[in-house]
């Protein structure tokens, strides 16, 4: 079906009116919405009544710089509160290891999966150790699982603080 004179006039009230290409193939019947899109483009029909979607909310400025705290001394890192209890530190052991006795084609169920060397070289092994509980050995397992720390008691200033960030 054509565009005739008619047809092309209902068609550009519609669009003032601020109905969508979709809502104007409906009602003229026999067209498609692109091809509404593509006589209202050739037409140069671009003021709409109302437009297709909400207007979006207005412009809000954004909130002003926290000032910047500027210090002779170097940050330190607060002291514990006494009623804190410490937990014991437990040293890590980083230790040089020797390439291990597992390779990806022999390494077992119940093997330390600890990779030792690099991945991409030809060189990457596993620990190969029998595994304890879970998949390392005792030793590599010392150093995978640490102990958890104790929670920390914060202050008032602290707990504010920290609060301000978020406000």
């Amino acid at each position: 079906m054509g565009w005739t004179d008619e047809r092309v006039e209902s068609l550009k009230k519609l669009w003032q009116d601020g109905l969508s290409a979709s809502q104007i193939a409906k009602q003229l019947g026999g067209v498609t919405r692109n091809a509404v899109i593509g006589k209202v483009h050739r037409l140069g029909l671009s003021g709409r009544a109302a437009p297709s979607k909400p207007a979006r909310p207005a412009f809000k400025a954004p909130r002003p710089a926290r000032p910047a705290v500027q210090s002779q001394t170097p940050r330190r890192i607060a002291e514990p509160v006494a009623r804190e209890i410490a937990a014991p530190a437990v040293p890590v052991r980083y230790v040089e290891e020797a390439p291990g006795s597992a390779t990806v084609l022999t390494l077992g169920a119940h093997m330390c999966k600890w990779p030792i060397g690099d991945p991409s070289s030809d060189t990457f092994t596993f620990c190969g150790r029998r595994a304890s509980e879970g998949p390392y050995c005792v030793e590599h397992a010392r150093v995978a699982y640490q102990p958890a720390q104790t929670k920390k008691r914060t202050s008032p200033n602290e707990l504010a603080r920290s609060l301000r960030r978020y406000i």
